[in-house]
C-alpha cells in the first residue's frame, strides 16, 4: 500500500526518489516525503500532504530559498494511513536524533510496549505512528553499538508484525540499509549507484537489474556494493534478475485515466495471457510449471484463497471446475481463511490468486497452505518478482502488464482467463476427450474479438450513466457463474463513483433484498442466453411489480425487450458459458467509469483505497 524508493549515487539523488514516488502513486497514499542528506553533511526532510505534487511545490521553495541543499544519498515515501491520521507530523521519513531517517511499509504490531520503553528512556515522539518507534529504536541501538547496519539488526529483531525499511543516517552517508519482514522489498543496481524501493516499477526508469529480499533480510546498499545477512546472521546471495516490465507502460498515453486505458488493454492482455500456452487445440500444460502434469493428475479437489476482485475471479472458476472437471472446488477469503483451522482434502491444490502477488493476507494463505498438507500451491498473479510467485510451487502469470488504476479491469479479465486454462487442465485429466479441449480452447482464443467488439457499446454506456449518476443506491443481480460478475460489478461502481452498490444472486430477491427495490434503486442484470435465462425473467418480473427500473445487458437471443421500466443493452451474439465472465464484465467496468466521471470522483486513486493491500 505505502511506496518506498531510495538511491545512492554520484549525483543529485532527489529526482530519482521523486520520479520514483509517481510510479508508486497508483497504490494508494495520503502523503508523502523525501530525506536527503546534503552536501552540506545535514539531514533535509520536506513532507506534504496530499499528491506527490505537492511534495513536489514544498521542495521547489525550499531550493529556491537555498534551504534544501543537493544529496547524494536520500530515502522516499508514500504513505497510507494505518497508525495515525493522515497529516504531515504522521508522514515519513521520521527522523530520531542525529539525523537518523527511516521510512516503513507494514504495522509494528508491539509498538505500544516498545514506544512506552524508549519514552522511559528520554525520547520524545512527535507523531502517531509506528514507524517512529523504530526509528527511535534503531538511535537507541546505535549508541550503543555505533554501526548503523547492526542497530538495524538489533531493532528488527524486536520487532512483531510487518514490515520493510528503508534507513539513512547524516552520520554515516555512504550508505542505505534495508530490511524485510512480510513487506516487499527490492535492490537495484546500477553503474556506480544503487536503489533499493518497495516496487520493481518505482525504480525502472533507473535500472532493470534487480534482486529482492526475503524474509528476515537485512541488506547494506552502498554505490558500489550490496551486503545482505538472512534471519540466521549468515551472509547470503539473493539473485539478480532482469525485469522484463517496460517503463513506457505505466504511462496513460491517449486516455484520460488508466483505468480507461486499462479497459480498452484487455483484448490485447488476454491474448497476452494466452499466447504460447495454446496452440493447435490443445493447452500447453507446462506453461503452469515443469510439475503441472503430475500435480494436475493428481488433484481431487481445489481451494481457491484470494481478496476482493481475485476472489470474485475464483468464484468463477469454482462453476466451471466443478462443472467441467466434476472435482469438488472451495473458494475463500484469505483474510478468513488464514484463521479459520481449515480441514485440507487428500490430493487437494491451493490456488492463491493476487495481482500484485504481495496481498499480504494472500500470501499468509499460501505460506499456511504449505504447513497444512495441500497437494501442491498454485500462483495466479501478474507480477513475476513477486513473493507470491516465487514462494508458489506452480505459477500462471497473466502478464496483463502494469495495472495502475486502483479498481482492477484488466486484472480480472486475465485472472479469469489463466482460470479458464486451469479448468481445462484439470478436465483433460478427469475424463474430458480431445475434442472437449478443443471447443474449450476455443472458447478462449475468441475472447480478445469479443472483447474488441463488448468495447464498441462504450458510446451507448456513457448515455445510459447519465441516468446513474445521481443515484445513491443500485442492485446487481445475476446467476450462475453471472452472479460473481454481478458482485464485481457492484465492486467496481462503489469502489470509484461512491454509490452504495449491492450484488445477489438474482433468486434470492424474494429473501430480502425485494424490500429495496423502488424507483430510485436500478437494478442491472446480467442475462447471456444460458439454461438459467427462464429463471432469471422470472426473477425481473418481481422487480418491475415493485416499480423498480430494470437495465439489462442481454444476449440478442434472450427474448428481451425494451419497455417501459425496462433498458437493454444488447451484448455479442453467440457469447458461450465459458466466455460470458469474461464478456459481460466489460460494460459494467464502463458503467462505473463513465458514473464516476459524471460525479466527478478520483477514478484512478479513489478515496480511502490502495492499489496492493501489504497490511492485514
Amino acid at each position: 500500500m505505502c511506496g518506498i524508493v531510495g538511491a545512492i549515487a554520484g549525483r543529485d539523488v532527489l529526482p530519482i526518489l521523486i520520479e520514483g514516488l509517481r510510479r508508486l502513486e497508483y497504490r494508494g497514499y495520503d502523503s508523502a516525503g523525501v530525506a536527503i542528506v546534503g552536501a552540506d553533511g545535514k539531514m533535509g526532510r520536506v513532507r506534504a500532504v496530499g499528491k506527490v505534487k505537492a511534495l513536489e511545490d514544498a521542495i521547489d521553495e525550499l531550493r529556491d530559498a537555498g534551504t534544501l541543499t543537493v544529496g547524494s544519498v536520500g530515502i522516499a515515501h508514500t504513505r497510507w494511513a494505518t497508525h495515525g491520521a493522515p497529516s504531515e507530523r504522521n508522514a515519513h521519513p521520521h527522523i530520531s536524533r542525529d539525523g537518523l531517517a527511516i521510512v516503513h511499509n507494514g504495522i509494528i504490531e508491539n509498538h505500544d510496549e516498545l514506544r512506552a520503553e524508549l519514552q522511559s528512556g528520554g525520547y520524545v515522539f512527535v507523531s502517531e505512528t509506528d514507524t517512529e518507534v523504530i526509528a527511535h529504536r534503531i538511535h537507541f541501538h546505535m549508541e550503543r553499538l555505533n554501526d548503523l547496519f547492526k542497530a538495524v539488526r538489533a531493532t528488527v529483531a524486536e520487532l512483531e508484525g510487518a514490515y520493510a525499511l528503508a534507513v539513512i543516517s547524516q552520520q554515516d552517508p555512504t550508505r542505505i540499509i534495508m530490511a524485510r519482514e512480510g513487506c516487499p522489498a527490492v535492490i537495484g543496481y546500477g553503474e556506480n549507484e544503487n536503489f533499493v524501493a518497495s516496487d520493481v516499477a518505482a525504480l525502472l526508469p533507473v535500472t532493470r537489474r534487480f534482486s529482492f529480499l526475503e524474509d528476515g533480510d537485512v541488506a547494506e546498499v552502498t554505490r558500489t556494493s550490496v551486503r545482505i545477512i538472512d534471519r540466521e546472521g549468515k551472509l547470503v546471495t539473493r539473485e539478480v534478475r532482469e525485469s522484463t516490465q517496460s517503463a513506457a507502460a505505466a504511462e496513460k498515453g491517449p486516455y484520460e485515466h488508466f483505468m480507461l486505458k486499462e479497459i480498452h488493454e484487455q483484448p490485447l492482455a488476454v491474448a497476452n495471457t494466452l499466447q504460447e500456452r495454446v496452440a493447435n487445440g490443445r493447452l500447453l500444460e507446462a506453461a503452469f510449471g515443469p510439475a503441472a502434469t503430475q500435480v494436475f493428475a493428481r488433484t481431487d479437489s481445489v481451494h481457491i484463497v484470494a481478496c476482493g476482485t481475485s476472489f470474485h475471479a475464483g468464484i468463477v472458476a469454482r462453476y466451471f471446475i466443478e462443472q467441467i472437471c466434476r472435482i469438488p472446488c472451495r473458494v475463500e477469503i484469505a483474510s478468513e481463511y488464514r484463521y479459520r483451522n481449515p480441514v485440507v482434502p487428500k490430493n487437494a491444490l491451493l490456488v492463491t490468486i493476487s495481482q500484485s502477488g504481495e496481498t499480504a493476507d494472500t500470501l499468509a494463505a499460501i505460506r499456511l497452505g504449505k504447513q497444512l498438507g495441500y497437494l501442491a500451491t498454485l500462483a495466479i498473479c501478474n507480477v513475476p518478482e513477486s513473493s507470491l510467485v516465487r514462494e508458489a510451487d506452480l505459477v500462471m502469470l497473466t502478464r496483463a502488464g502494469p495495472e495502475i488504476g486502483v479498481a482492477s479491469t484488466k486484472a480480472f479479465t486475465t485472472q479469469l482467463t489463466a482460470l479458464g486454462m486451469l479448468v481445462i487442465a484439470l478436465a483433460r485429466h478427469n475424463g474430458a476427450d480431445a475434442e472437449r479441449e478443443r471447443g474449450l480452447v476455443s472458447r478462449l482464443i475468441e475472447l480478445p474479438g469479443m472483447i474488441e467488439q463488448t468495447l464498441e457499446l462504450d458510446p451507448v454506456i456513457q448515455k445510459l450513466a447519465l441516468r446513474f449518476a445521481e443515484k445513491q443506491h443500485a442492485l446487481f443481480l445475476g446467476r450462475g457463474a453471472l452472479h460473481a460478475v454481478a458482485l464485481e460489478g457492484a465492486l467496481k461502481l462503489k469502489e470509484i463513483s461512491y454509490i452504495h452498490a449491492e450484488a445477489y444472486a438474482a433468486g434470492e430477491l424474494k429473501h430480502g433484498p425485494l424490500a429495496l427495490v423502488d424507483a430510485d434503486m436500478p437494478v442491472i442484470t446480467i442475462a447471456p442466453n444460458n439454461d438459467l435465462l427462464e429463471k432469471l425473467k422470472s426473477n425481473l418480473m418481481e422487480v418491475r411489480a415493485r416499480g423498480g427500473e430494470l437495465y439489462v445487458f442481454a444476449d440478442p437471443d434472450s427474448g428481451f425487450r425494451a419497455s417501459d421500466g425496462v433498458n437493454v443493452i444488447l451484448m455479442p451474439r453467440h457469447v458461450s458459458y465459458f466466455q460470458a465472465p469474461i464478456v459481460y464484465t466489460i460494460p459494467l467496468q464502463l458503467l462505473a467509469y463513465h458514473v464516476a466521471i459524471l460525479r466527478g470522483t478520483d477514478v484512478d486513486q479513489p478515496r480511502n483505497l490502495a492499489k496492493s493491500v501489504t497490511v492485514e
